[in-house]
C-alpha cells in the first residue's frame, strides 16, 4: 500500500488501521521508500469495520478456502463486509470496472450509493466471521476491478484524458476524479485495490505502467495532501514469485522483476482467475 508523495509508497494496511483507532482517526498510510522508520503492523486494539466492493476474483481471495483474506482480516480485528454481483440500490454492486468508480463515488446517485456501502454489514462472499458486528458504519472502504481491467489500452506513458473506456489515459482520469470525493471525506480510509493481471501479452506494458502510476504519481500529480487514499498493488504481487507488496521488518517493499507483468498465478490455461497461491501470497503481503 501506498500513500501520499513525499512520503511516498505506503504503510502497510495493518498498521494504518491500528492508527485509525489509536490515533483518533490519524491515519498516517505514507512512508518514503524504504521507510525512514519501522512501521507498527500491530492489529487495531478495537475493532474496526471494513468493507470490500469486488467480484469474482475479490470473492476468491476473501473465501475461507481459497486466499483466506476474510479470516485473515477477523483475526487482526477488522470486521468485514462485502458487495458482489446484484449488490445493493440499482444492483450497483453488478458495475466494478474502472470507468464504473464514478458512478460509486461522484455521479448523480452516489450519495445513494455510499450511504448504502457504508450501512453494509452483510456478506456476499463465503468467509468466516468470528465476533459481532461491533456497530457504526464502515471506516475503510477497499474497492478492486477485476483482471479485466489491465487489457488497457493505448500507451503506458499516456497523460489523463477524459472518458470511460479501459486506456491508459481514461483509466487515469477516472482516478483522479474520484480525490475530490475522498477529499472531503477524511474520516474514512479509502483504499485502492489494483486490477489483478492477466494473459494478454498486448496490453501487459500497458497495466504495468499504470498500477505503478497509480501507486507513485497519482497522489502526487493531483497535490493531495490527506492521508486517507492508500494502494495495495494487488497486481504486482500476481506477477511473479519474486514481486511484492508488503512490510519487511517494519520497512514497505514493493520489488518487481522485469519483463514479468502478465498473470502469474492462473487458475488454469484459459482462467486468469487468481489461484489459491496467488490469493493467498496476496493475502499474507495485505495483512
Amino acid at each position: 500500500m501506498d500513500t501520499h508523495p513525499g512520503n511516498r509508497p505506503a504503510r502497510a494496511l495493518v498498521a494504518v488501521l491500528a492508527l485509525l483507532l489509536v490515533g483518533a482517526m490519524l491515519l498516517l498510510p505514507g512512508a518514503v521508500r524504504p521507510a525512514s522508520a519501522a512501521d507498527n503492523s500491530a492489529p487495531p486494539a478495537a475493532p474496526v469495520k471494513l468493507v470490500f466492493a469486488h467480484h469474482s476474483v475479490g470473492q476468491n481471495w476473501l473465501d475461507d478456502e481459497q486466499g483466506g483474506l476474510g479470516t485473515a482480516l477477523a483475526a487482526n480485528n477488522y470486521f468485514v463486509s462485502d458487495t458482489n454481483y446484484g449488490w445493493g440500490p440499482d444492483a450497483i454492486g453488478d458495475r466494478t470496472d474502472i470507468p464504473n468508480w464514478p458512478e460509486w463515488f461522484t455521479g448523480p446517485q452516489a450519495a445513494t450509493y455510499t450511504t448504502a456501502l457504508y450501512g453494509l454489514n452483510e456478506q456476499n462472499s463465503p468467509y468466516t466471521r468470528t465476533f459481532a458486528d461491533p456497530g457504526g458504519s464502515n471506516q475503510i472502504v477497499l474497492f478492486k476491478s477485476c483482471f479485466p481491467n489491465s487489457s488497457l489500452a493505448g500507451h503506458p506513458d499516456d497523460p489523463p484524458s477524459p472518458g470511460y473506456e479501459l486506456t491508459v489515459g481514461n483509466a487515469k482520469w477516472v482516478y483522479n476524479q474520484l480525490l475530490s470525493y475522498f477529499g472531503a471525506h477524511p474520516e474514512k480510509l479509502f483504499v485502492v485495490v489494483t486490477a489483478p493481471p492477466n494473459s494478454e501479452s498486448g496490453y501487459a506494458a500497458n497495466a504495468r505502467a499504470f498500477n505503478t502510476w497509480l501507486l507513485d504519481s497519482w497522489r502526487t500529480e493531483n497535490h493531495y495532501s490527506l492521508a486517507n487514499v492508500a494502494v495495495f498493488d494487488f497486481y504486482n504481487v500476481l506477477t511473479g514469485p519474486d514481486n511484492h507488496h508488503r512490510l519487511v521488518g517494519g520497512v514497505e517493499t514493493h520489488p518487481v522483476t522485469a519483463g514479468m507483468n502478465g498473470a502469474y498465478y492462473r487458475t488454469a490455461a484459459d482462467d486468469d482467475h487468481p489461484n489459491a497461491a496467488g490469493s493467498r501470497k496476496a493475502t499474507a503481503e495485505f495483512v
